[in-house]
């Protein structure tokens, strides 16, 4: 079992919270804050709501739509667009009427809205450092192998594993 811990903020003028959406998974007591927009869309709160009724992490959705978790997790914060096929079997899985994930998920993604530069939650900082740390690392290794040019963060996979220290 991991050491993750996720924690409770209190509410300021420049947060939201989702209606109270607390659920046991794991032993891990979740809450979604998404502080840097006071104006979120629709989607969040409809996803949200109904992932955390139905007990689902973003592991178990990705394998229901054949995608990575953080992938699943990216759509839900908006920074993702959803294909027709993500939208058919979120509202499968999610029992949410099809007609209103259509509605709300088929616009274009605003990516890059949720975060401050630089990040104030301690994780994302985190991600943050390791651009600024290893950036350039990355951009060397990149041109040597491939060649001048830039990479997507679009078209761009990922996966989450835990390594615990010796």
């Amino acid at each position: 079992m991991s050491n993750w811990h996720t924690y409770n903020r209190k509410r300021t003028d420049s947060s939201f919270w989702l209606p109270d959406i607390n659920y046991e998974k794991n032993g891990c007591n979740t809450r979604l804050l998404l502080s840097t927009n006071p104006s979120p869309p629709r989607f969040l709160t409809t996803l949200f709501t109904a992932k955390a009724q139905r007990g689902l992490a973003f592991a178990e959705l990705g394998q229901e739509l054949g995608h990575d978790g953080v992938a699943v997790a990216a759509l839900f914060y908006g920074q993702a667009q959803a294909s027709k096929a993500d939208i058919l079997k979120l509202s499968q899985v999610l029992e949410i009427p099809y007609a209103q994930l259509q509605e709300q998920l088929s616009g274009f993604p605003d990516r890059g809205h949720t975060v401050d530069l630089p990040p104030r939650e301690p994780l994302i900082y985190r991600l943050f450092e390791v651009v600024q740390n290893y950036g350039y690392g990355y951009k060397a290794v990149l041109n040597e192998r491939l060649g001048d040019g830039i990479m997507s963060a679009i078209s761009f996979t990922t996966k989450v594993d835990m390594e615990v220290d010796a």
